[in-house]
């Protein structure tokens, strides 16, 4: 079986690796960060340069494997929290709306250290969902980049807001938001994932 050419796609080099290192940032998924009280701190960050590009096979198992382990292990949620994110992930992937909707995949020498989307919530509304970055790669500004993408790819896609959901908990992530311009507008306490968790829900006008 011969299998199907696939597109290249020329990723281009950031420049968030030559910037001064910023003060730590967890991890993010869904919106969601993470507190990091059970790792140990690294100690060092690399300056190596990292890159963005579309999603490429295999790219859809690891966005749901990452989120299931850390969040695991950071926050202490069960694996419905990993059932969702693969129901999401593979919803994306099946309608395969690159017009509407847009995947980053950050990569550092060769592996995976980061991902966000952009989903169409509706024609005027865009939803950032699944920010995630790893632990080798907090602290280099990535989160924050992560976010401008998707500000940037709504922008130009003709969206006149966009929307998340975090959790009041992960103060980290909510800096992040709100420091990007997003404001919080409505807060439900929502026990979920094995967790007394509170929803918050953001919006950025466009």
């Amino acid at each position: 079986m011969h299998s199907a050419p696939r597109r290249t796609v020329k990723p281009a080099i950031l420049p968030a690796y030559q910037a001064p290192l910023v003060p730590h940032v967890p991890a993010c998924g869904i919106g969601i960060a993470s507190r990091m009280t059970s790792r140990p701190k690294v100690k060092t960050k690399s300056r190596a340069p990292y890159v963005l590009r579309e999603a490429r096979p295999g790219d859809l198992g690891w966005v749901v494997n990452r989120h299931g382990v850390l969040y695991a292990e950071e926050q202490g949620y069960d694996m419905r929290f990993e059932a969702l994110v693969s129901r999401i992930v593979g919803e994306f992937f099946e309608r395969n709306d690159t017009r509407h909707e847009r995947c980053w995949i950050a990569e550092r020498n060769g592996k995976n250290i980061g991902c966000v989307f952009v989903f169409r919530k509706s024609p005027q509304v865009a939803k950032l969902r699944m920010l995630l970055v790893e632990p080798s790669a907090r602290g280099i500004g990535l989160g924050a980049r992560l976010i401008a993408e998707c500000i940037e790819f709504a922008r130009s896609a003709g969206y006149r807001k966009i929307t998340l959901w975090t959790h009041n908990s992960l103060t980290a992530a909510r800096r992040l938001y709100k420091k990007a311009g997003f404001r919080l507008v409505k807060s439900v306490p929502n026990p979920s994932f094995g967790r007394d968790l509170v929803d918050e829900f953001w919006d950025l006008k466009l």
